[in-house]
């Protein structure tokens, strides 16, 4: 097997190059950490779905007066969307997602203790309303849902 690998370097002579490597300068974590977030809110709000089936921003619907009302929601629809609403569900995932990132800041030892207080509350409150406004949604999208009947 050896053999056939090494007979084309039999006839065939490797040319000496000196090539460069280009300096690209490291980004800083911060920088790394903002272009991970973005692609993290970027697929949760359904792009790649977006780019695919190319659903309208928002749609219409027609009420009883015969006037044409927007609707942000596609209704009963689960696995469909509107480019607002996947973008509106995935700020509430970031927002979420950037609650727990300040909660985790709010451990750190060189924080006074009115700071780390302000940080956790700011972080609980992320995440609630975030947790929050998504079942809102939820039952926008899917209406009755969740709904105990008695």
């Amino acid at each position: 097997m050896s053999d056939i690998t090494e007979l084309p370097f039999s006839f065939l002579r490797v040319p000496q190059m000196r090539l460069r490597t280009p300096n690209i300068p490291r980004p800083s974590p911060m920088v790394v950490f903002w272009l991970v977030f973005l692609s993290y809110f970027l697929v949760l709000s359904g792009i790649i779905y977006d780019m695919i089936v190319e659903p309208p921003s928002i749609g219409s619907t027609t009420d009883s007066n015969g006037n044409v009302r927007p609707v942000v929601f596609l209704q009963y629809r689960v696995n469909g969307q509107f480019i607002i609403e996947g973008l509106s569900a995935g700020a509430m995932f970031a927002m979420g997602g950037m609650g727990f990132i300040i909660l985790d800041k709010s451990n750190s030892k060189s924080l006074s203790i009115k700071n780390r207080y302000f940080l956790i509350m700011s972080g609980v409150l992320c995440i609630l309303i975030a947790y929050n406004l998504c079942l809102v949604f939820l039952r926008m999208k899917i209406p009755g849902y969740m709904v105990t009947s008695s």
